[in-house]
């Protein structure tokens, strides 16, 4: 089954594709670039030039690569603990909100109707100018009512979390169309 983005351990096999990515195409090019040379024993030919223009899309590949590196999947056991109590919720994991300033890794998030509760565990991100810039995001694509609260502390949030299950559970509305359109934004200013 194929992790896709918003599923945990999104980052940890995103990781490993960019890295097998990177070794193939600079591979490729070491090897388009010696062959010309070797051919004709001089380094102004055909070859060369794809080779070089072989560096391109390599270097795209590397710079996805250092822009996903310093972050880390959640762990399996937090998974577990967080899909137990959220059931009747929207998830996401292994999120990276990036806005022109700053990347902000999101461990999880849950969403029900028009409340986004996320986990960040990395003490260093500001988790107020997080929450802003992604309720700015929300109000730029026409969802206006949306509370965004992110918290540092996980039983903080598993408990908001649960309490959110709980409310979906009673209310038994069908907002799962919008809870992943609103999944769907999130996944698009994360890496």
């Amino acid at each position: 089954m194929k992790i896709q983005k918003g599923d945990a351990g999104y980052l940890r096999r995103r990781k490993r594709l960019l890295i097998l990515e990177a070794v193939v195409s600079f591979g490729l090019v070491a090897a388009l670039a010696i062959a010309g040379y070797v051919t004709t024993k001089t380094k102004l030919n055909l070859l060369t030039v794809v080779a070089v223009l072989g560096c391109l899309p390599a270097s795209r590949i590397l710079v996805n690569l250092i822009m996903v590196m310093p972050h880390d999947s959640i762990d399996e056991a937090t998974e577990l603990e967080i899909s137990a109590v959220t059931e009747e919720l929207t998830v996401a994991y292994d999120l990276v909100i990036t806005s022109e300033k700053k990347a902000m890794p999101v461990a999880a998030v849950a969403i029900y109707n028009n409340t986004i509760c996320g986990y960040v565990p990395v003490k260093k991100v500001d988790v107020d100018y997080a929450a802003k810039h992604i309720k700015s995001i929300m109000k730029q694509n026409q969802f206006d009512k949306v509370v965004v609260k992110l918290f540092h502390d996980y039983k903080a949030f598993l408990t908001r979390a649960e309490g959110m299950n709980n409310i979906a559970s009673v209310e038994q509305q069908d907002t799962r169309k919008h809870e992943e359109m609103i999944k769907g934004l999130l996944l698009d200013i994360s890496l």
